[in-house]
C-alpha cells in the first residue's frame, strides 16, 4: 500500500490537541490493513518526521438515529503516533 492510501486523515479533537501541546502525540484515522510498521514507515514518509512509537485501536461503528431512520456510523481504525522530541506536524498546528 502507498503511505498516502495508510493514512486517510488527521483527528483534530480537543484530546488530540490536548496530546500534541502535552505529550507530542499525533491522532490520525488510518486503513483497517495497515499495521504499526506500515503506519510508521508512512508517517514519516509523508510528513518527514522521526515516529517513536504508534498505538492502534479499533473504534466499533456506533448507532445514530435520525428521525425514524436508523443505521451505523462507519467502524475506523484510530493510530496515535508518539514523534521523537523536536518533531512536529505542521498540519496540526494552523
Amino acid at each position: 500500500m502507498l503511505a498516502s492510501e495508510i493514512i486517510k486523515r488527521p483527528i483534530i479533537t480537543e484530546k488530540s490537541m490536548l496530546l500534541v501541546e502535552k505529550e507530542n502525540k499525533y491522532t490520525f484515522s488510518v486503513d483497517k490493513r495497515a499495521n504499526k510498521v506500515q503506519i510508521a514507515n508512512a508517517i514519516e514518509e509523508l510528513f518527514k518526521v522521526k515516529v517513536v512509537k504508534v498505538n492502534t485501536m479499533n473504534v466499533t461503528p456506533k448507532k445514530k438515529r435520525v428521525g425514524q431512520h436508523q443505521g451505523f456510523k462507519p467502524q475506523m481504525t484510530k493510530a496515535i503516533v508518539t514523534l521523537a522530541e523536536g518533531s512536529k506536524i505542521e498540519i496540526f498546528s494552523a
